[in-house]
């Protein structure tokens, strides 16, 4: 069955269409756009998707979406749709896709942890339905639509990511997605430098409550400093039903023991009163945190929460996000932790405890060094030298054994740290990556993060790419 015709396309929104044609898949980008694709010529401050419609239809997508014929169209004009605004008009299909919905939507939001808690929500939701989620990161004013757009009529379950860089943007969001459950992973000091206070974050994630379906369920993080706050705002928003996550003994879905694995990490939890076991094949009680967030939003849209737990032992930590890559050296192999894709402080704090944990004494000895390689954390405003900074006692707690540092920002971590702990630091992570290469020998473990534009991930795939013969040379 066609994800979309030709009839149901002009129907959603008001284009006009001479077109017979059947498409499979939404596409916004002219680079990536399959056979068989609506492409939406999206027009942004730098670019112009209309520039890139004829290179669209003869990759093979079904037709395009524009508010502008291109000049040269009367060849394929029988596979175009006209509309008024081609923005307006991806919102209009996304609204079409929820409406003819009759499953059950899940929407995840959160300072860390929207991505990882929307997998494992897919994952255990697949298990029991036709399950559409967002690919990736697709969690802002494009990408929310865009997902919309591209679920079939007949999911059973959807699952978006709602993100945020700035006030005013999840409530709309909220409401093209229209959850049944809505979850708040954490409230976090990230993009405060669009926010006068952490507390202003934690009123932006709360919107996420703005688009609930009456007696929805928002799931809440209890240990929380601001959890009073979100639980507060559940009533602005007319939501009754709260679920609370988290270790506090009060909570609907309750941590009561979590140990690393070998393979990853074990959870003992209590949904109201229920304990479950189940194994995840990723690390940190960040995850075990997470699970239990989204296991409290599988409940409350009706879904087996034992079925949902059983399929989390396939949970996988997403790329830069988690992903372990064990590297052979001379000598014997380090552990290389992708944490690439972002970065705030409690997430750099966390990750430290994390290496901590899976760092434990065996048998009295030791094994290698933990090394935590850090690019600038971005979108903090004026605080961000000073969060920077007051990194270090949390490095020195963990037991950190070597920090390496890329960015101004990060520069303010490496004065802070005592000298043993400084492994080295660089303007940028093209100039340290060789540093960390050198430095590194087997039974590291090495754990590298970042913001996004900080390109930690080019110390990734330098670390990844060594071989045992590039060791000798290091003298490690």
């Amino acid at each position: 069955m066609a994800l979309w015709t030709a009839k149901e396309v002009a129907a959603a929104t008001g284009g006009a269409s001479t077109g017979t044609w059947a498409a499979n898949g939404v596409s916004i980008d002219s680079r990536s756009v399959g056979a068989g694709d609506i492409f939406v010529a999206l027009e942004g401050p730098n670019f112009d998707g209309h520039d890139y419609v004829k290179q669209a239809l003869e990759k093979g997508a079904a037709c395009a979406i524009v508010h502008r014929a291109p000049k040269d169209s009367d060849s394929y004009h029988d596979r175009l749709v006209v509309v008024k605004d081609t923005f307006l008009a991806l919102q209009d299909l996304a609204k079409a896709a929820r409406a003819r919905m009759n499953g059950r939507v899940i929407a995840v939001t959160g300072s860390v942890g929207k991505t990882g808690t929307k997998e494992a929500l897919k994952l255990g939701l697949a298990a029991q339905g036709k399950t559409h989620a967002s690919e990736g990161n697709l969690n802002n004013h494009w990408g929310v639509p865009l997902s919309l757009s591209r679920m079939p009529a007949d999911t059973k379950f959807g699952v978006f990511e709602l993100g945020m860089n700035h006030a005013g943007e999840i409530a709309p969001l909220s409401k093209l997605v229209r959850p049944h459950a809505a979850v708040i992973t954490t409230v976090e000091a990230a993009h405060l430098e669009f926010f006068g206070s952490v507390a202003e974050i934690a009123d932006e994630k709360a919107a996420i409550m703005a688009g609930l379906e009456p007696e929805g369920t928002v799931v809440l993080p209890r240990d929380n400093p601001h959890y009073v706050r979100l639980a507060a705002a559940a009533k602005t928003y007319n939501c009754k039903n709260i679920r609370a996550f988290g270790m506090g003994g009060d909570s609907y879905a309750r941590l009561v023991a979590w140990s690393l694995t070998p393979d990853g990490t074990q959870v003992a939890a209590e949904f109201d009163g229920r304990r479950i076991m189940y194994d995840m094949i990723v690390s940190g009680r960040h995850w075990a945190l997470n699970s239990l967030a989204a296991l409290a939003a599988v409940d409350a849209v009706g879904a087996d929460i034992h079925l949902a737990a059983g399929a989390l032992a396939k949970l996988a930590a997403p790329a830069g996000r988690g992903a372990r890559t064990r590297v052979s050296v001379d000598g014997g192999s380090f552990v290389v932790i992708d944490e690439s894709y972002n970065a705030s402080p409690a997430a750099v704090r966390v990750l430290a405890d994390t290496l901590a944990q899976m760092h434990q004494p065996v048998g009295g000895t030791r094994g290698g060094r933990l090394i935590m390689v850090l690019g600038d954390m971005l979108e903090l405003g004026a605080a961000g030298p000073a969060l920077h900074a007051d990194l270090a006692e949390s490095l020195k707690l963990a037991d950190i054994h070597l920090v390496f540092t890329a960015g101004p920002l990060m520069k303010h971590l490496h004065d802070a740290l005592p000298g043993a702990m400084r492994g080295g630091h660089a303007a940028d992570s093209k100039a340290l990556a060789p540093l960390v290469v050198n430095a590194v020998r087997a039974d590291d473990v090495v754990a590298v993060k970042g913001s996004h534009s900080s390109h930690m991930d080019a110390i990734v795939d330098a670390l990844r790419s060594l071989k045992p013969s590039q060791r000798a040379a290091n003298g490690n």
